[in-house]
């Protein structure tokens, strides 16, 4: 069951798209989606969400505004007939880029094909800031759309790191899938963000990973980050490339993340269709066990002095790149791999 409780806005401590963070009077800390719940200000009584902080869960420390009682009413009109978030007293009329396009012209059964277009399919939000950063240090003249999924955080607002990105110019375009929100595009699902991303976006490469936040348990299935597989499967049915972004680590405590986590194994072993995975050569190891999938194994460079150049700090489970460096010569092997064509990815597995 929730945790509700109700405080006053003491102080609001920041104001974006989509987001507001405040203090309250207890001296804790929320944030408020406005996009559903509208902004409030200093002195409103709101009723938060407080189940996740009070579970010690990773929000930061945050609670969630669930509604301002000094307002009391709210009417956003929203620009179609799509909701998201359904059936939930927050459902929220969100839209989507699909019921405002004209119909596929396609016999019934028959995919799009949307052109060898790269597709980079992360299972952490941390892998977007790098592998971002990597192709723009490879090739600057990227057209790079992130599609975010329904996998963790729902709303994009809730991503400083894509606000960044943003604010950067760095994104050509976002998309925000299934009951994920906020994005400059809304997608009904992950594989007509696809073709949304290449057709509407003009995408050179797209980034699909979930938003801030994973589930994960001792059980092999039991992961959000299995969507991947999905993920995978339509990209390579649509004609697009993907490259799966495998998580390792050198770094993590539990030993089902160290190497390739088993996060990526299973993903892998779930994808029905040969894709591509790329691998920095300290892993050349494990390259075999992922057979019958592609492994590319590339040099992904000085990963620290990258983001250092672009005065941009990642950091995945608090650690930075002096902290973990197979996590992110991984992705930047990944980002390395979905910039250059096929043949000049180096060694593939199997030969």
């Amino acid at each position: 069951m929730p945790s509700f409780r109700t405080f006053r806005v003491e102080d609001v401590l920041l104001t974006r798209r989509g987001l507001q963070r405040v203090r309250l009077d207890d001296g804790s800390r929320a944030y408020v989606l406005t996009e559903q719940v509208g902004d409030v200000s200093v002195g409103d009584e709101v009723v938060v969400n407080t189940t996740a902080v009070d579970l010690g869960l990773g929000t930061g420390g945050w609670h969630v505004v669930h509604w301002n009682l000094t307002r009391r009413e709210l009417h956003q009109p929203g620009p179609g007939h799509i909701v998201k978030v359904r059936y939930t007293s927050l459902q929220t009329d969100t839209g989507s880029a699909e019921e405002h396009l004209a119909p596929d012209d396609l016999p019934p059964g028959v995919l799009p094909s949307l052109d060898g277009v790269p597709v980079l399919i992360g299972s952490l939000h941390s892998q977007l800031g790098v592998a971002l950063a990597v192709l723009r240090a490879e090739r600057p003249d990227l057209r790079v759309t992130y599609v975010m999924t329904d996998g963790a955080a729902l709303p994009m607002a809730l991503s400083d790191l894509v606000a960044d990105l943003s604010d950067r110019g760095w994104l050509g375009g976002t998309i925000t899938a299934g009951h994920a929100f906020g994005g400059d595009l809304e997608a009904v699902s992950v594989p007509s963000a696809l073709q949304l991303a290449v057709e509407e976006q003009q995408a050179d490469v797209v980034i699909v990973a979930m938003g801030p936040g994973v589930v994960g348990t001792g059980r092999a299935l039991g992961t959000t980050a299995v969507e991947t597989a999905s993920i995978a499967t339509a990209a390579a049915r649509l004609g697009l490339r993907p490259v799966m972004i495998a998580r390792a680590s050198s770094a993590d405590a539990r030993a089902r993340h160290r190497g390739v986590s088993h996060h990526t194994r299973t993903a892998l072993a779930l994808t029905p269709v040969a894709v591509d995975v790329a691998l920095p050569p300290e892993l050349a190891a494990e390259a075999a066990s992922l057979a019958p999938h592609r492994v590319h194994l590339v040099e992904p460079g000085d990963v620290a002095a990258v983001l250092a150049a672009a005065d941009l700090t990642v950091t995945t489970m608090g650690r930075g790149p002096l902290d973990d460096p197979l996590f992110f010569r991984t992705v930047a092997a990944a980002a390395r791999c979905a910039a250059a064509s096929s043949d000049e990815d180096g060694t593939v597995w199997p030969e």
